[in-house]
């Protein structure tokens, strides 16, 4: 693939990836535990585990799902969990057992949790039990037929493991209340399984690997059919992008982002799992006292965040007392990198903070800036191997270098289409694989690609798609509210924030009564952050709420 517009391209990386090499997510698997055996695979809570054993757990696990559940070939399974060690067990131990994983939010709401379960139709479910009494809730409506419960310490010292069980219970009140019949512990689902023989079940490029649920413009979520093929692609077009910067070194690459975020799935979790490097599980990255804790007391060379991550990081005072002389980069993406940010960023660490871009649809990466960047640029970089961007206008015409269209993506990690929603792929993916990612930009001479604008009305809070029809059919409901408009609103703290505009028929109905409404509906970061009322609302001809009106009153003034 000839990429005539580049004048120059980062030493050492390939214009493209073989993505026959492997066939499958499963097959790196394999390969890695039979070259980095004994070398530490993943750290959480101060419980390290080699790639030999998580290659047990993983078989013990994959043969309980297939020989004692008898799921087959292509079933779902959900896992909903933060970052534990149990959570790379059971996604592996799911691919090895030629299933499809459906990454779920732990935060999701009664109604998310339902609409993703049924979306998806997946049939068993892997949950820490912080979470279970959300699924109680509504397992009676969706298919979800077994359930396998863990707790927070489960892979942990049996000491240790019963002390933060305890106290994740009955100090801290995390667990609420369940009754989930029929539902057996994550430990228990191990014994069984290690009663059976197993061996990783043959899959193939056309396998799906993923549903990797996203927003949408149509408000609920869809899940990105992420094939073997798109997961592998992406995987060696990172690898190669990164390859002769880390070396052959074996080191500890921090994992803060929660795996089931697509940019810390593939970035962290099977990318350099593929280079044999430790995956450092942090469970609650919010907690920042804890978390520059650990930074201090390990010998991490890479850390992938978001802007409100390395912000957070900068502004708690001991961050800067971490000793960062083994320290290689630090990978953003997920939202734009603040230059203010990225330029204390480099005040402190004495690096370049490398900004990414990519998407769900697109496995994630698609652009990202040189390794060897000297300064941050503000540009999200070039596209990746075997990758093409196009600029293109709102008729799929392609725009000339330096013009403003829309950004669009072609290449092996682009996903298939949504699941079971022709209608939302077709709007999206163009008859010649041209993904239009809704995000406005232009290309220079040299082959960066910079953002300057969204065409859809996607939020982004701290790297998650929030979408105002989602938000706005919660608020709808509420009884004194006649109806509401949702736009994003700069944030200094997660990018952007939500804000509601609200015409209500009550004037009783207070700003905090309608958050609190909003609370039983939504995710945390879904729920408006401000909220303003007012007479009405401004209306196409037909109706349809202008939300461009909205923002130019709201957030530029005009």
């Amino acid at each position: 693939m000839q990429k005539p517009w580049l004048k120059s391209y980062p030493a050492g990386v390939p214009e493209e990836i073989d993505a026959n090499e492997y066939s499958s997510v499963a097959n790196i698997f394999d390969t890695s535990i039979a070259k980095f055996g004994d070398l530490p695979a993943y750290t959480n809570f101060g419980k390290t585990l080699s790639y030999h054993e998580v290659d047990i757990y993983t078989a013990q696990l994959g043969a309980y799902l297939k020989n004692e559940l008898g799921l087959e070939k292509g079933d779902r399974v959900a896992v909903m969990m933060p970052n534990l060690l149990q959570n790379p067990i059971a996604i592996f131990a799911i691919l090895r057992a030629g299933l499809v994983v459906v990454n779920t939010n732990p935060l999701y709401t009664t109604r998310e949790l339902k609409h993703q379960l049924n979306d998806s139709g997946a049939k068993a479910i892997i949950i820490v039990e912080n979470f279970a009494h959300v699924l109680e809730q509504v397992i009676d409506e969706t298919p979800i037929e077994k359930v396998i419960t863990t707790k927070m310490g489960d892979m942990l010292s049996p000491l240790k493991g019963f002390i933060i069980n305890a106290v994740v219970k009955h100090i801290k009140k995390m667990v609420p209340a369940y009754n989930l019949k029929d539902s057996i512990g994550f430990n228990k689902a191990l014994k069984l399984g290690a009663q059976h023989r197993f061996q990783t079940v043959p899959t193939d490029h056309d396998d799906i690997a993923f549903l990797q649920y996203t927003g949408g413009t149509t408000g609920v979520s869809k899940g990105a059919i992420l094939t073997n093929r798109n997961m592998v692609a992406n995987m060696l077009q990172a690898s190669s992008w990164i390859n002769d910067f880390i070396g052959d070194e074996k080191s500890t690459i921090i994992t803060a982002l929660p795996l089931y975020h697509i940019f810390s799935l593939t970035a962290n979790c099977l990318t350099f799992m593929r280079f044999g490097w430790c995956n450092y599980l942090i469970t609650n990255p919010r907690d920042m006292n804890g978390f520059v804790k650990e930074l201090k007391a390990t010998n991490f060379r890479v850390l992938t965040g978001v802007n409100t991550l390395f912000n957070g990081l900068l502004n708690h005072p001991d961050f800067k007392t971490i000793d960062f002389s083994n320290f290689a980069f630090a990978l953003g993406g997920g939202m734009a990198v603040q230059r203010g940010v990225a330029e204390r960023w480099k005040e402190v660490t004495g690096t370049t903070l490398i900004e990414a871009y990519g998407l769900t649809e697109t496995s994630p990466a698609a652009c990202m800036n040189p390794m060897n960047l000297k300064d941050f640029n503000g540009k999200i970089g070039l596209p990746i191997p075997s990758t093409e961007v196009s600029i293109q206008d709102d008729d799929w015409n392609e725009l000339a270098l330096g013009e403003q269209g829309e950004i669009c993506i072609r290449g092996p990690q682009v996903m298939q289409g949504y699941w079971k929603r022709p209608k939302e792929t077709s709007g999206v993916l163009s008859n010649d694989g041209w993904l239009h990612t809704g995000d406005i930009g232009f290309m220079d001479e040299e082959g960066f690609v910079q953002i300057v604008d969204r065409k859809k009305d996607m939020i982004l809070v701290s790297g998650f798609n929030v979408f105002p029809n989602e938000v706005e059919e919660v608020i709808a409901d509420h009884p004194h509210v006649v109806e509401v408009g949702v736009i994003g609103k700069p944030d200094e703290h997660s990018g952007e924030a939500v804000m509601a505009i609200v015409v209500k028929c009550d004037d009783s109905l207070t700003e905090e009564a309608l958050r609190s409404f909003c609370r039983d509906g939504l995710t945390s970061y879904k729920v408006p952050k401000s909220i303003v009322f007012t007479e009405e609302l401004p209306k196409t001809n037909v109706g349809k709420i202008l939300r461009r009106e909205l923002r130019d009153k709201y957030i530029t003034g005009t």
